[in-house]
């Protein structure tokens, strides 16, 4: 199935922090399936229940929708927020394409590079990416985004696929010359409206290979990167079985697993991203990511 989040015009117009939850049955219309739930809609936090696997959300929405008997919705009545609004952790691996390594010219990690995002970061498709005060050179990323699906905590490798819920497109948003100048990412990582994802995330039986994807990035229509998910170094049952050693992942978290070639700062001459411009992250059986530039 593939699952988007929605606010309808009510809760905009009430101010209300309400996400409806929703599967995507065509290319503009949703089945609801909040009503069934919490009629008046659920906050960011209840939200990621629904991405819980041992909550066994996924079956019962999956025969709600074949019944045919759930509300419809268009997708041009609602505004999309980001599948999953508010996770508690975005962490993001670096360095973790074979070209793009080759690309920048560094050594090949021995282990995944880690670095986080903050929730503020999160932005929906449509929504604007947002140019930060005092950086003139903000790169773009498409990467592929894991989004975790049950408490995992020292797993096994061979285990690690059963804690994935799915898949979503990402755009790891950069200010380099705040990343570079700082000599540590979180500030050039991290700025608001940086880590937009979407439109949609499709669960794993929609994704049967993730390590063998199509991955493209488009500026205004100019394909800027065009790669697949065969050159990932890093794995996703590693990455998984690899952050849990330390870390606590949690249903909704969202892991971006790397970027390949043609990212901004490494092209002669370099390109970032400027107020107007349309950027578009294109992922085999993932959609269109589509996220305007603003300078504000």
């Amino acid at each position: 199935m593939k699952f988007v989040s929605f606010t309808t015009a009510n809760a905009q117009q009430s101010g209300e922090k309400r996400y409806h939850i929703g599967a995507k049955i065509s290319e503009d219309e949703v089945a609801d399936l909040t009503p069934s739930i919490l009629p008046l809609g659920l906050s960011a936090s209840e939200i990621l229940r629904c991405f819980d696997l041992d909550t066994n959300f996924v079956e019962p929405a999956m025969e709600a929708v074949q019944s045919g008997l759930l509300p419809v919705v268009d997708l041009g009545d609602v505004k999309l927020a980001a599948p999953v609004p508010r996770p508690s952790k975005i962490i993001c691996i670096g360095l973790n394409y074979l070209d793009h390594v080759m690309e920048s010219g560094a050594e090949i990690p021995k282990a995944p590079l880690i670095f986080s995002k903050f929730d503020t970061c999160v932005a929906a498709s449509e929504q604007p990416i947002l140019l930060p005060t005092g950086s003139e050179q903000v790169d773009f990323e498409a990467e592929l985004a894991v989004v975790i699906g049950r408490q995992a905590k020292n797993i096994k490798l061979e285990n690690a696929m059963n804690y994935v819920f799915g898949y979503t497109n990402f755009n790891d948003v950069s200010a380099r010359d705040m990343q570079f100048a700082d000599g540590q990412w979180q500030r050039g990582k991290s700025c608001d409206t940086f880590a937009p994802f979407g439109e949609f995330v499709a669960t794993t039986d929609e994704i049967l290979d993730p390590h063998n994807l199509r991955i493209q990035f488009r500026l205004n229509g100019v394909t800027m990167q065009d790669s697949n998910t065969d050159q990932l170094i890093f794995k996703v049952p590693e990455i998984v079985e690899y952050l849990s050693r330390s870390i606590t992942l949690e249903p909704g978290d969202i892991i971006a697993t790397g970027t390949p070639p043609g990212v901004g700062f490494a092209r002669k001459p370099p390109v970032f991203l400027k107020d107007g411009d349309v950027c578009e992250v294109e992922i085999e059986g993932l959609g269109i990511l589509i996220n305007p530039v603003s300078a504000g």
